[in-house]
């Protein structure tokens, strides 16, 4: 395990005070915390700067750097404290199917965790839907993660995640449990992140999940989310912005730093 991970500093930055053990409960408070802590984000992405997977730059940007990230960056990262804590840990992919038109590449990384003889599905980097908690591997039960609802569901040959919406079930994503090494990441991370018209590449996309409300900011509408219904304000300008990102999201950046909150 690299010597980047610094499991005091980790739980700091997370805000975590519990004892680390490879047990259940100490996996849910610490995907709680990360998930409530580390926000979704695309800057980089955005700015047309490489996304690095390597544990040391990981942990400089969204530890030391207090910065988030998207799945890549932030399941990595997450998968390497776990097995330093002592838990298990498969590596997975998953086909994302919210607002898909059709079969989309496996550019999604998830978690397959063990922990008190049982396996959990971990995520911590999905964005705008994201798990609070671990979902136990029992397919077809409902999990209750505060004031939202998500299952795991079989279907051949592997499983999809759902989330509950007042219309009923939303499939998030589609995955199978062959498990992905470091290249299979980088190769995904690279073609979801360099093609000029790449998803996370047209508007700027920062998100927190809470246990009541989920906030996101989408180019300058600023959203906040709650199972029966949402709302938003337009921020006006760059400042706006910047000041959003530190009293919303944690992250600040200097008086005047320029990135792109495209309107949406």
């Amino acid at each position: 395990m690299p010597e980047a991970v610094d499991l005091a500093a980790y739980a700091a930055r997370i805000g975590f005070t519990g004892e680390l053990l490879p047990s259940a409960e100490c996996l849910r408070e610490l995907h709680l915390a990360h998930a409530t802590h580390v926000p979704f984000e695309n800057i980089e992405v955005l700015m047309g700067r490489p996304v690095r997977l390597d544990i040391e730059s990981l942990w400089k940007k969204l530890v030391v750097g207090r910065r988030g990230g998207y799945c890549f960056e932030q399941n990595t990262l997450f998968a390497a404290v776990l097995e330093k804590v002592g838990f298990p840990v498969r590596r997975l992919a998953a086909r994302v199917r919210m607002g898909a038109a059709g079969i989309t590449a496996r550019n999604h990384m998830l978690l397959a965790v063990e922990a008190d003889g049982r396996q959990w599905l971990c995520d911590v980097g999905f964005g705008g839907e994201a798990l609070l908690c671990p979902i136990a591997w029992l397919p077809g039960e409902t999990s209750a993660q505060f004031a939202w609802k998500y299952r795991l569901m079989e279907e051949a040959p592997g499983y999809v995640l759902q989330m509950w919406r007042p219309e009923g079930w939303l499939d998030l994503y589609s995955f199978t449990l062959e498990e992905q090494h470091a290249v299979d990441y980088e190769v995904a991370n690279y073609f979801t992140s360099t093609p000029p018209d790449s998803f996370f590449r047209k508007q700027l996309m920062v998100d927190i999940p809470g246990p009541e409300i989920r906030v996101t900011l989408v180019g300058r509408r600023l959203i906040e989310r709650r199972p029966d219904g949402d709302s938003e304000v337009l921020l006006a300008d760059d400042a706006a912005g910047l000041e959003t990102l530190a009293a919303r999201f944690g992250m600040h950046f200097p008086a005047g730093t320029a990135f792109p909150l495209m309107t949406a």
